[in-house]
């Protein structure tokens, strides 16, 4: 069956037994959250200063969209404060089951809730977020038909003239042979999660790419138990590719976000004191312990804020 890239992945990926709601993500892949617990130590900080700039609202909300099993939000509410605790109205989004666990005050829902007032965050959300993909070729951009069950690829139509203008804008096809993943519908979805902020922040952190450093080939990938694989719309592999973060803070502000922040993930986390800094060789002498347990969480803060990796990711940050 051949189909455009956009239906293939959202068949492949929500479908019926499709790959996010018969899977768990930390089976097939690592992100911030399962790296260390002080990727949640930052979004509490995060928070804290959402709350602070809202003037401690009598309920604080914490959205997790795309929450996978909840881990994030977990974490985050063991480690706040009691005052903020109790103040805290946590939700996570996810379209697959509730994991067996999960503490009863995190709220699971299939789809954003409205009437935010404090943080949602997106973390490894919008990459799963389905789309098309578009060929250049000599008669213009040409969208690249799949078959969803061996991968091969062949030529169809023109994209729709929305879409024309989306690549224009944002991703221009000046080579044939040259491709572009359309992001469009990303900017739609992130546009909807800023409709749904009263007040606060929005996040989103991704692999990411800027207008003026595009790849020629696209970032179309699959994983699979923790290897990169063939991107095969059979519902067996995750389907993934890089966000046009840029692309998405414009759709932000259409959707009334009044301010914008664009980073990466190693400078917004530097910013919220994941430093990586190892601790001094005296603690080693005089409380060993403490040391190892010291010297274990530098190594795992390198690991987020290293550029070549997980500190590599864009930040999306806008504030309504």
């Amino acid at each position: 069956m051949w189909l455009t890239w956009r239906a293939a992945m959202e068949r492949a990926l929500y479908g019926e037994e499709g790959f996010y709601l018969r899977e768990r993500p930390s089976g097939h892949f690592r992100t911030s959250v399962s790296a260390s617990p002080a990727f949640a130590d930052a979004v509490l900080a995060l928070l804290s200063e959402v709350d602070a700039e809202l003037g401690g609202p009598a309920v604080l909300d914490l959205v997790d969209i795309g929450a996978g099993e909840g881990t994030l939000v977990a974490q985050v509410l063991e480690a706040a404060e009691p005052a903020l605790r109790d103040r805290l109205r946590v939700t996570a989004v996810d379209l697959s089951p509730r994991p067996e666990g999960l503490p009863e005050r995190i709220a699971w829902r299939r789809s954003v809730p409205t009437g935010i007032t404090g943080m949602a965050i997106a973390n490894e959300w919008l990459d799963n977020v389905p789309l098309d993909v578009a060929e250049q070729t000599a008669a213009g951009p040409r969208l690249i038909m799949v078959n969803v069950h061996t991968g091969e690829e062949r030529l169809g139509g023109p994209p729709q003239p929305e879409d024309c203008a989306w690549l224009d804008r944002w991703w221009p096809l000046t080579r044939a042979g040259s491709r572009a993943e359309i992001g469009r519908p990303r900017d739609e979805a992130w546009a909807s999660v800023l409709r749904s902020l009263t007040r606060g922040r929005a996040i989103a952190v991704d692999y990411a790419h800027p207008v003026d450093n595009r790849p020629l080939c696209g970032t179309l990938t699959g994983y699979r138990d923790g290897a990169v694989v063939a991107p095969i719309p059979d519902g067996t592999c995750d389907i993934t590719a890089h966000v046009a973060l840029d692309a998405c803070a414009e759709a932000g502000r259409r959707a009334g976000a009044i301010s914008t922040g664009l980073s990466t993930q190693r400078d917004a986390l530097r910013a919220l004191g994941i430093t990586g800094t190892r601790p001094p060789l005296e603690l080693a002498r005089t409380e060993p312990r403490a040391y190892i347990r010291a010297l274990a969480r530098a190594s795992e803060e390198g690991e987020l804020i290293d550029p070549a990796g997980l500190g590599g990711f864009g930040w999306l940050s806008q504030r309504r």
